[in-house]
């Protein structure tokens, strides 16, 4: 079933066409990639589908009552105060009639009316019928999914979030609402790899169409079966996988500019028989070929990769073999301790990888190598004859009171005007564009002029602190190879998994305070290190099968009884202690287990792989065990509840 049907559309500014002539249909269910460079109209689209803007040109036909989620861009969260509030936004009248179910059951016990029993059962029915069981247990799940604590976020003030955080409630408020088509934009910015990966694994369950625009290739490749992409003023679709995309797009561009080459060999032919012919004796051939030459449909150029940002780093000089040394180094901000007992080594050539959740302390282990932090024990350093290159996470190496021609000029004063202006040129800033002020720039844009500046460093060690997050797909892929090419040394924080499997020597894990270093690529530390997603979903499963059992006892109808059974409601309450002490024996051996499986350090040993799998199937039968006994729980809790309820 078709639910937006976009034909033939155009938004144009004044004399400025942003894009034109987009056509394609999304069918339900349906799961979109929206790709092309910064700037080219991707967000707009989204503004077109939702209704908030109306194109120039051409028709969005959008099916009856269909509803359309849009995460919100200022993300201020009126009417909201704690965390959950926020999440469960979308569904403030239900969870408000499930309050008032609470209130009335409470009554009952003082008011039995039959108009009292009648709201209670109509209300009840509405509850049940709008799905009102599962609320709670779903907010619950995205919340923990994307790193919330859902038992704090209860009355944890949204006042007291960070940006990054609330860019993660925004996504949550979004996917916990009741939409028919999400518009995802950048969703796996200020998500970490653990993170993404369960946004992975959610969009392939959930019952809504998908459009998101994303720049992290592995993520596309994981969720979307086709693709919208923007290319010079207009977009294409492309049916299929990101990989089929990609494949189809470069065959597409062979096949235009092979047809391009042959029109303009056929063009240069008949002009030089017209100037040869047009006053001689074939005067009247040469004007009719003239004719048709004027009527003749022209190609355009195809987009070639020459646009792309042309990237290239060299080291000046070779360094010493040792380039990081760290000796049992400890890091801290703010009493806290992020980095315990460091003892790791970077080698001349090596790409290390350093990875870990957002907030466990990666940027400030960068910042204390280049001496802006102080450690609170042991040595970091960088080794003999290193010079150090460093593309900072907050662009701040990018002053913003100069415009781009001093920015460049300054780091190249005997440089002259073509040049510098030539050395911009290569990060897509060309004419005037140079004698733009920085603080007036796009992220992406900064983005650009701090990989400009950090070309021209000539650094042995490039330190690289998520590079890739304001870059779209081709600019991430010319840094990529540029990264590739690199006779240096480099240190990578990233979350761009594509990134990390193309580059990595070794890999540098930050968990729990503790740095583990695997001697092999980010693509085989995800291999080794499968059995911790295994623990993790046992873990958020069992989580989940809690809220539920809870949230039903909370709000499920009570049965009234008039007899005393004061022996039997003593039996019960035992039973459900009984059932409480094992549940709590299960889940210190499934806490116990998932430690284990989550340190790094078990996937370096020579055993590492078999134990994890032991391991892991250990935690399979404690998983049965558990559920087994929360449903017991369940049914003895509830018999306790109603034979205490009858009791006078």
């Amino acid at each position: 079933m078709t639910q937006l049907a976009v034909s033939g559309i155009a938004v144009e500014f004044g004399a400025t066409t942003l894009f034109k002539d987009i056509t394609f249909t999304i069918a339900a269910g349906e799961r979109w990639g929206i790709v092309g460079r910064n700037g080219t109209g991707k967000t707009t689209l989204f503004r077109l589908l939702t209704g908030e803007m109306q194109p120039t040109r051409g028709h969005i036909a959008r099916q009856p009552g269909i509803r359309v989620s849009l995460m919100e861009q200022h993300r201020e969260f009126a009417g909201a105060t704690t965390v959950w509030e926020v999440a469960a936004g979308q569904f403030a009248d239900l969870l408000a009639l499930e309050r008032s179910l609470v209130e009335q059951a409470a009554n009952l016990e003082k008011d039995s009316t039959a108009s009292a029993l009648n709201r209670y059962g109509r209300d009840l029915e509405r509850f049940e019928r709008e799905g009102g069981y599962t609320v709670a247990p779903r907010v619950d799940a995205v919340l923990h999914g994307l790193g919330f604590d859902p038992v704090a976020a209860r009355t944890t003030p949204v006042a007291q979030l960070s940006g990054g955080e609330r860019g993660r409630l925004g996504l949550a408020r979004q996917l916990v609402s009741p939409a028919d088509v999400l518009l995802l934009d950048e969703p796996t910015n200020h998500l970490d790899l653990e993170t993404t990966r369960w946004l992975e694994e959610y969009l392939g369950t959930v019952n809504a169409t998908v459009l998101l625009i994303s720049h992290d290739r592995a993520f596309l490749a994981a969720v979307v079966d086709n693709v919208l992409y923007f290319e010079g003023d207009s977009a294409t679709a492309f049916a299929g996988t990101y990989q089929s995309f990609v494949e189809q797009r470069t065959l597409r561009r062979l096949t235009q500019q092979r047809e391009y080459v042959q029109q303009q060999k056929k063009i240069a032919a008949e002009q030089d028989y017209i100037a040869r012919n047009l006053a001689g004796q074939n005067t009247r051939q040469a004007k009719g070929r003239r004719k048709r030459l004027d009527r003749m449909p022209r190609l355009s150029a195809p987009i070639s990769d020459e646009s792309v940002m042309a990237v290239r780093f060299a080291a000046d000089e070779r360094g010493g073999d040792r380039v990081i040394v760290a000796e049992r180094a400890t890091i801290g901000v703010e009493g806290r301790v992020l980095v315990r007992d460091l003892t790791v080594t970077l080698m001349r050539g090596d790409t290390v990888g350093l990875i870990g959740p957002n907030g466990s302390g990666k940027s400030t282990l960068i910042r204390s190598l280049m001496g802006e932090h102080p450690l609170q024990g042991g040595e970091l350093r960088a080794g003999g004859g290193i010079s150090i290159g460093y593309y900072r996470q907050d662009l701040a190496q990018v002053p913003l009171h100069k415009t781009l021609y001093d920015v460049i000029n300054d780091l190249r004063p005997t440089w002259d005007r073509r040049m510098v202006q030539g050395h911009l040129g290569r990060f897509g800033f060309s004419g005037d564009e140079v004698q733009r002020q920085a603080d007036t720039l796009s992220g992406g844009e900064r983005a650009r002029v701090a990989l400009a500046m950090l070309m021209l460093s000539g650094a042995n060690l490039l330190i690289l602190d998520e590079p890739t997050n304001h870059l779209d797909v081709e600019s991430i892929e010319a840094l990529e190879d540029a990264i590739e090419q690199y006779d240096g040394s480099v240190l990578l924080v990233s979350h761009d998994r594509e990134l990390l499997r193309a580059l990595t020597t070794r890999v540098w894990v930050l968990h729990e305070q503790h740095v583990t270093d695997f001697d092999g690529s980010f693509g085989e530390w995800e291999t080794v290190s499968a059995e911790r997603a295994h623990a993790a979903a046992v873990v958020a499963a069992e989580d989940e099968a809690l809220r539920r059992l809870q949230e039903k006892k909370k709000t499920a109808r009570r049965e009234q009884s008039s007899r005393g059974l004061k022996d039997a409601v003593r039996a019960a309450k035992r039973r459900v202690s009984e059932l409480e002490l094992e549940i709590q024996s299960i889940e210190e051996q499934i806490t116990s287990l998932t430690r284990e499986l989550e340190d790094p350090g078990l996937y370096t040993g020579t055993d590492g792989i078999s134990r994890a799998t032991r391991l892991g199937r250990e935690l399979e039968r404690l998983k049965t065990d558990l559920e087994r006994a929360l449903e017991a729980w369940g049914e003895a809790t509830e018999d306790a509840d109603t034979l205490s309820a009858g009791q006078p």
